[in-house]
């Protein structure tokens, strides 16, 4: 299922975003914007050709000594998912229905170095199709 990855796709859109998302943690060091899936999803329906609706729970981190950086991208990113509407699978193994903001962007460390993190949690509901099996 290729759904994080066109969401990244998706964020990597958004006009006069400062830095780029990736998909993974953060890095130990350096100013970096991720995103990367939390748990907690559940199916809540699954039928049986397999199909499945399905809500995921995915999070924004940013680290940056600039916190008004880090809260004008995430505020951004926020406010963008709110209006998403559509998102399309490039191999058809999901349909996207939408995206709610469980936690708006909110401050989770700050270290030593003055080096701030912040995070956006969202949940993603969507419906996934078995792979095709091939013989």
């Amino acid at each position: 299922m290729d759904f994080i990855e066109r969401l990244n796709e998706s964020i990597n859109t958004v006009p006069n975003l400062p830095l780029k998302c990736f998909l993974g943690y953060l890095p130990p060091k350096d100013e970096a914007f991720v995103l990367f899936p939390l748990a907690g999803g559940r199916v809540v329906e699954e039928f049986f050709d397999g199909t499945k609706d399905q809500e995921l729970n995915f999070e924004f981190a940013m680290k940056s000594k600039d916190q008004q950086k880090i809260s004008n991208t995430l505020w951004l990113v926020q406010n963008y998912l709110e209006e998403l509407s559509e998102l399309n699978s490039s191999d058809g193994s999901f349909d996207f229905d939408s995206i709610s903001i469980t936690n708006k962007p909110f401050i989770n460390q700050l270290d030593e170095t003055g080096t701030y993190v912040f995070l956006v949690d969202i949940k993603a509901k969507i419906t996934t199709y078995p792979k095709e099996e091939t013989n």
